[in-house]
């Protein structure tokens, strides 16, 4: 019988004691936590995703960041076919 190899790291600053008890508390996580906070990570990288855009573009509108989040998040060709007006912002691709 072979012993399974040891996985990496998840973090390189995180000890191992305190990256188990973090995996150990995922685990005991109900369907509803795990929700919430899959819900709250995705709000924070939104944030910081809008906040990067805005940094960029500093007189966008807000249309304008939210069609440089599209592209971001679905990538050029696929924003541009649900929202075509990303063709007129100057360096969107």
């Amino acid at each position: 019988m072979s012993v399974p190899s040891p996985r990496p790291p998840l973090t390189a600053d995180t000890s191992a004691e305190a990256e188990a008890l973090q995996i150990e508390r995922w685990r005991n996580m109900s369907v509803r936590e795990k929700a919430i906070l899959v819900s709250a990570l995705s709000q924070a990288a939104d944030a910081m995703a809008n906040a990067g855009i805005r940094a960029a573009y500093p007189s966008a509108s807000r249309r304008e960041v939210f069609l440089r989040l599209a592209t971001r998040r679905l990538g050029f060709d696929l924003a541009l076919r649900a929202y075509p007006e990303i063709a007129d912002l100057p360096d969107a691709r």
